[in-house]
């Protein structure tokens, strides 16, 4: 019998190869926003977490370049487009 892998050991095989320019940032004063949040529940990575201060931190590797963030949130917060060729995520299936 096969075993079964779970989420993070899956996401432990992607391969993530950041570009000098981000393709996801949150715009400068947004860190707050309440629709910001959002992205805290809903991206499959885990990448966003809120600091101390209440402030929605983000952080690029391992970003499944999936756009969850991008319909949740809006594009009124967050500066979302994908990276350049050769860069960003390699999906490697286990």
């Amino acid at each position: 019998m096969s075993e079964i892998m779970g989420l993070k050991a899956k996401l432990g095989l992607d391969v993530f190869k950041p570009d000098a320019r981000p393709h996801i940032s949150i715009k400068p004063g947004m860190e707050r926003d309440p629709r910001l949040k959002r992205a805290v529940l809903v991206c499959p990575a885990g990448l966003y977490s809120l600091n101390a201060a209440g402030e929605v931190e983000f952080t690029i590797d391992g970003c499944l370049e999936c756009g969850t963030c991008r319909l949740a949130c809006g594009t009124e917060v967050l500066e979302w487009s994908y990276p350049v060729g050769g860069f960003g995520v390699q999906f490697r299936f286990g």
